[in-house]
């Protein structure tokens, strides 16, 4: 079975994420390194990281996963944003290496009217130079597909591919595709028939076995809306019958599924507890 989880806050220390995840019985944790809305970031300090590694030895989370900032831009066509955007990538990957995590997830920008093609090739360049300067990092860098807004790229999922191709399909380079974003760009989860047409176009792209993570959040938005609005699990128009499709997936079957849903709405509501309550009833 999948090991699921969400993306959980580092307020009072990284290992507080963990801490949080194992009351909510989670085995997969995903966070950010840093402050995902400023460019500059404190060191991680020896004693972070010795907390961290020490809840992580007492509590066994299986899969530990970093998201890259939403300031980064790496199909942009601004040369001091790109420029910006790669030396954040290289420090965010260091981060996440200094931690010890498993994935580094990145979404690969928005060309800005510069279009897809340059768009494409410029996150192609932004990433071998991140690799060349961050060789030593053993954290995967997982390509996260988008739901195509404005003039975001890797809502198809043949872009995702040329910029592996371009890289020349390295073993440092995966994916962590959204279920949002899927069905936003046009791929349905549900009924069964669209679903494995859905897969094997994953497969004929970029192949089962390259799909590392799974996010799993529902959409306020129509199928092929180009609109990235999560939902809670079974509140938006993705239907149960699509996440079971994907939890019961057996190419997918040992990969961290992450939840990214909105935290709170002044109900007072546990999403994070009703939402996971809601995927494990999905489970085999």
């Amino acid at each position: 079975m999948p090991f699921l989880g969400a993306h959980l806050s580092i307020a009072g220390g990284y290992h507080k994420a963990l801490e949080t995840a194992q009351r909510y019985g989670m085995r997969a944790v995903q966070l950010f390194t840093k402050n995902n809305t400023r460019w500059r970031s404190k060191p991680i300090t020896p004693p972070e990281v010795l907390r961290f590694q020490q809840a992580r030895q007492r509590l066994q989370p299986r899969w530990l996963l970093a998201h890259d900032s939403y300031l980064i831009n790496l199909a942009s066509s601004n040369t001091a944003l790109y420029r910006r955007s790669v030396h954040a990538l290289v420090e965010e990957w260091q981060r996440a290496d200094l931690l010890g995590l498993h994935y580094l997830v990145v979404h690969p920008g928005a060309h800005g009217g510069a279009g897809e093609e340059a768009g494409l090739q410029r996150v192609a360049q932004a990433l071998a130079e991140a690799r060349q300067r961050s060789a030593s990092c053993t954290p995967l860098l997982l390509l996260e597909n988008t739901a195509g807004q404005g003039t975001a790229l890797g809502w198809r999922l043949e872009q995702l591919a040329q910029i592996a191709r371009a890289l020349g399909d390295p073993n440092w380079l995966g994916f962590c595709l959204d279920t949002c974003h899927l069905f936003a760009a046009g791929y349905p989860l549900a009924p069964r028939r669209a679903w494995l047409q859905t897969l094997r176009q994953i497969d004929r792209f970029l192949r089962l076995e390259r799909i590392y993570a799974w996010h799993l959040n529902d959409s306020t938005k129509a199928l092929g809306s180009r609109v990235d609005r999560h939902a809670h699990i079974g509140y938006g128009q993705i239907t149960l019958d699509g996440f079971r499709h994907v939890l019961r997936c057996r190419a997918f079957g040992q990969l961290p599924m992450i939840l990214e849903t909105p935290k709170g709405d002044g109900t007072g509501t546990d999403w994070d507890a009703h939402n996971l309550d809601t995927l494990r009833r999905l489970l085999p």
